[in-house]
C-alpha cells in the first residue's frame, strides 16, 4: 500500500503552489515516484489573499488534465489525486462548514485549517471542539511553525484535547521552514503528537528536499511509524464521514 498526501499544492494558478499545469504534473509525477498512490490538493482558502470555493478548485483541476493526460502518454505513472482544501480557522471557515461549501476531505467528516503563525484565534480550543461536535474532524496543518505551539507544548496539548489532529509537515524535519520549525517538529514528533504527515510540497523543487525528510522521518520514527503517520493516519481522515 502506497503512501498517502494529505496537504499539497499541486492545482495551477490558486495560490502560492505550482504556476502552471505542466509544473503541476510534474510534481504529481515527482510524488508517485517517491512512493505516493494518493495525493490531496490542497488550495489556501485565505479571504482577501486567496478566495478558492469548489468551483475555483474544479476550474484548476480541469485545467490541469490535460498535462496529466500528457504525462500518462509519456508513460509516466501518477498518484491518484483528490480534492480537498486548506483553510485558514476564521469566520469564512465557519460559514463555509454552516452551508455545506468547505473544502473538506473528499468524504466530508474532516477539513485541514491553519492558523495564523505568530497567534492563536482567541479561544481556539472552544472553535474546534464545535467544529468537531459539528461533524467535521479539525486537521491542523503544520503546527510545528505557529509560535504559540513552539513556545510551549501545553498548547499542542490544548488543540488536541480539543479533538484536533495534528498534520506534520515532513520537509519541517530538514530545515525547510527555519530551526525552531525543525526543533518544534522533533519535539512533537519525539512526544507522539503527530496524526499523520504530509509533504505539503509548492512545486516540482520540493522534491529533492522532500526526499530527504522522508528518510529523516523514517529513520526517526522506523517502518512502522512512519507507515502510522504516511499510511494509516492519512486513510483514517479521508475516511472520516460527516453524520447525516
Amino acid at each position: 500500500m502506497g503512501l498517502v498526501d494529505l496537504h499539497c499544492h499541486p492545482l495551477p494558478g490558486v495560490d502560492d503552489g505550482v504556476r502552471s499545469a505542466e509544473e503541476g504534473a510534474a510534481l504529481l509525477v515527482g510524488l508517485k515516484s517517491l512512493g505516493f498512490d494518493v495525493v490531496v490538493a490542497t488550495p489556501h482558502v485565505r479571504s482577501g489573499v486567496w478566495d478558492n470555493r469548489i468551483d475555483t478548485r474544479a476550474a484548476a483541476r480541469a485545467l490541469l488534465g490535460p498535462a496529466l493526460d500528457a504525462a500518462t502518454a509519456r508513460g509516466e505513472a501518477l498518484p491518484e489525486l483528490l480534492l480537498a482544501g486548506e483553510h485558514m480557522f476564521d469566520d469564512v471557515l465557519q460559514d463555509l462548514l454552516k452551508r455545506g461549501e468547505a473544502l473538506t476531505y473528499p468524504a466530508g467528516g474532516a477539513a485541514l485549517v491553519e492558523f495564523p503563525y505568530d497567534a492563536m484565534p482567541f479561544r481556539v480550543e472552544l472553535q474546534l471542539w464545535r467544529m468537531k461536535k459539528s461533524g467535521v474532524l479539525p486537521v491542523v496543518a503544520h503546527p510545528e511553525r505557529y509560535t504559540p505551539v513552539q513556545q510551549s507544548e501545553e498548547k499542542i496539548e490544548e488543540l488536541r484535547g480539543a479533538g484536533a489532529l495534528a498534520l506534520l509537515d515532513v520537509m519541517s524535519l530538514v530545515g525547510a521552514y527555519g530551526r525552531r520549525a525543525q526543533a518544534c517538529a522533533e519535539k512533537l514528533l519525539a512526544a507522539g503528537h503527530y496524526a499523520a504527515a504530509c509533504s505539503d510540497a509548492h512545486k516540482p523543487a520540493d522534491l529533492p528536499v522532500l526526499k530527504e525528510a522522508l528518510e529523516v522521518l523514517r529513520s526517526k520514527v522506523g517502518h512502522e511509524g512512519f507507515e502510522r503517520l504516511l499510511i494509516e493516519g492519512p486513510r483514517r481522515v479521508l475516511a472520516a464521514s460527516r453524520p447525516s
